[in-house]
């Protein structure tokens, strides 16, 4: 085999692995959009926020997340770096994967959901953990109108 085809056939397999995570993202996150701020990335955002930097089917597999929480357990993996730019610095986390590190799926599944609830703002978070739809909102209450203060002046004693 060549080294040409075993390129085409890795970039086969992360190109399926892109298009899973993409799709799970977009079906999976009130308010996930795709936004390609570069040539050779097609990412997930939220309120054009985004939450997830992936390559592009055909390019070497790459994500970047946003990892509040797990960025330090992620660090300690041999195929990931803190994100270039700044961004290590606030918790992103880069991952590069070669046919000999195929991506664990879930695990980049999981570090989208963490991603997305540190960028999404909080009304849409709510409707992650309720389902996605919107909960219904509360019928106004009627208004009361205030009682009207009178005057009294007080009789004065002669």
């Amino acid at each position: 085999m060549r080294v040409h085809d075993t390129l085409q056939t890795m970039s086969r397999k992360t190109d399926a692995v892109l298009k899973e995570l993409r799709s799970w993202g977009l079906s999976h996150f009130p308010g996930a959009h795709t936004k390609s701020p570069w040539p050779g990335h097609l990412d997930l955002a939220v309120n054009d926020k985004t939450f997830a930097y992936l390559s592009i089917e055909g390019e070497p597999f790459g994500i970047s997340c946003k990892l509040p929480r797990t960025s330090g357990m992620a660090l300690m993996l041999p195929f990931c770096k803190p994100t270039p730019y700044g961004l290590g610095k606030s918790g992103w986390v880069s991952a590069s994967f070669d046919d000999k590190t195929p991506p664990d799926v879930d695990m980049l599944k999981a570090w989208i959901d963490e991603s997305y609830r540190a960028q999404a703002p909080k009304k849409l978070l709510k409707q992650l953990e309720g389902g996605n739809t919107p909960p219904p909102k509360a019928p106004a209450k009627a208004k009361v109108p205030a009682k009207k203060k009178t005057n009294v002046t007080k009789s004065k004693k002669r």
